[in-house]
């Protein structure tokens, strides 16, 4: 048996207190599958006197910690930018391998934490960082690395999915699930980062840097939330045969005569197919497609946050780390020699679905079609309610009363797309336009 891998932890938060108890409860099978027993000799916090039960592995210089000669792996799991950053920089300069949860850093400066991770010969893993305990990373950067992955698009924040589930189900208004979300524990006192759709965002980021062996930073993902979705574009998407899902969606665009080949990102709720397995993803379950040329299409499912499952992924990294000391071998590096372009979102085809409240009168429809056609978007199909009649001839109970006309167009770019919803704000026929949500696809059956 070889000698002990120690460890030292920065945080002890939920995910922390949770990788504690694993390290303490398995220790005898951590150290057959580790090939060494694995030994935390140190944790740093910010209020040691909340954490009486580590006794003398507490420290709050954290600094001091991740350079300790007694010290070989550092487990982070405090989050944020800073000093998070400095810290893991720290230690990777002092030969320290490092496992992270930390998306924000990893997509905002992933990067730099690579170059020093190479150039002192340290591993550098975070598992954790997506998904929770859904193993993603780890095939995408190594199983399927002799494969061309074309996409990634899932559901990557358990937060959304739960509020957006919870309208689904009960017809519940926006505010109403959050506040469920709230007093269940998936949604934090500020809930910005979930609902806003930056969470997703970083992971994004990270899932486009590993499929498609490019850098790409938080900076580079098109990023909207859920804020704006209504009980109205929910019974919208149902009457469409669709759900509404915050999705992540990272894509490989091949070259064309006007472009080259690039990689788009971006963070947007969207109708999709109920007849998609991911229409069936409900509360805070995470999934993730993976479409690749060989391989076809895979689907990760699972825990996508909270304390336990996120520690398994940090654990399952810990063993793998501390099987690269034993035998004297090293982890994956980083695969950037793609170094893609980022497309711009402008440039993005999607689908949409588009509500506007209009006048009543005969021409309406023609001259809204006419915008449309003005700027290259194609429309696939409308439904008309109001003014006297339903969209399918029934008498509607508010006759004289403006019409809610919907259309749901073929593919257009973003850009497209967006000027001719500013152009028909600017009609006289057209009161409000009440909603703009994509329609994705993703590969499966289409709305009806």
């Amino acid at each position: 048996m070889k000698d002990a891998i120690r460890v030292a932890m920065l945080g002890c938060g939920t995910v922390g207190g949770e990788v504690v108890r694993l390290l303490r409860d398995q220790a005898d099978e951590l150290t057959a599958r580790a090939g060494a027993p694995v030994e935390l000799v140190g944790v740093a916090v910010r209020r040691p006197h909340k954490h009486p039960e580590l006794g003398a592995l507490l420290t709050t210089d954290a600094s001091a910690l991740v350079t300790r000669e007694d010290v070989d792996v550092v487990v982070e799991v405090i989050g944020g930018i800073e000093p998070a950053r400095s810290l893991l920089l720290e230690a990777l300069k002092a030969g320290k391998s490092v496992v992270t949860a930390n998306k924000a850093l990893l997509a905002e400066d992933g990067a730099t934490l690579a170059e020093a991770a190479d150039a002192s010969g340290a591993d550098l893993y975070y598992e954790a960082s997506v998904a929770g305990a859904i193993p993603l990373l780890r095939p995408l950067r190594e199983s399927l690395a002799g494969d061309r992955i074309t996409r990634v698009a899932g559901i990557v924040n358990g937060t959304t999915n739960f509020i957006l589930s919870a309208m689904t189900e009960s017809g519940a208004s926006y505010a109403d699930a959050l506040d469920e979300a709230t007093r269940l524990g998936y949604a934090e006192a500020d809930p910005s980062a979930d609902v806003d759709g930056y969470d997703a965002a970083s992971k994004a980021a990270i899932l486009a840097t590993l499929a498609f062996h490019t850098r790409v930073t938080s900076a580079d993902v098109h990023c909207e939330g859920i804020r704006e979705v209504t009980a109205a574009d929910i019974a919208a998407a149902t009457g469409l045969g669709c759900v509404i899902k915050l999705l992540a969606i990272c894509e490989r665009a091949p070259a064309t005569a006007d472009a080259p080949e690039s990689v788009s990102a971006r963070v947007y709720p969207a109708m999709i197919p109920t007849t998609h397995p991911l229409a069936a993803v409900d509360g805070a379950f995470n999934a993730v497609f993976v479409e690749a040329e060989a391989a076809g299409q895979l689907m990760f499912y699972g825990q996508g946050a909270g304390g336990a499952p996120t520690a398994s992924a940090v654990l399952g990294d810990l063993v793998a780390v501390a099987r690269n000391r034993v035998v004297g071998g090293r982890g994956p590096r980083e695969s950037a020699y793609a170094s893609l372009p980022i497309r711009p979102m402008g440039t993005v085809p999607t689908r949409y679905h588009v509500s506007l409240d209009v006048a009543d009168r005969a021409g309406v429809l023609s001259t809204i079609a006419g915008e449309f056609a003005r700027h290259g978007v194609s429309i696939a199909a409308v439904r008309q309610s109001g003014g006297g009649t339903t969209y399918d001839g029934a008498p509607d109970p508010e006759p004289g009363a403006p019409a809610r006309l919907v259309l749901v167009t073929h593919a257009a770019p973003e850009a497209a797309l967006a000027t001719c919803v500013a152009a028909l704000t600017g009609l006289e026929a057209v009161h409000g336009v009440d909603s703009v949500l994509r329609v994705e696809d993703l590969g499966r059956k289409g709305v009806r």
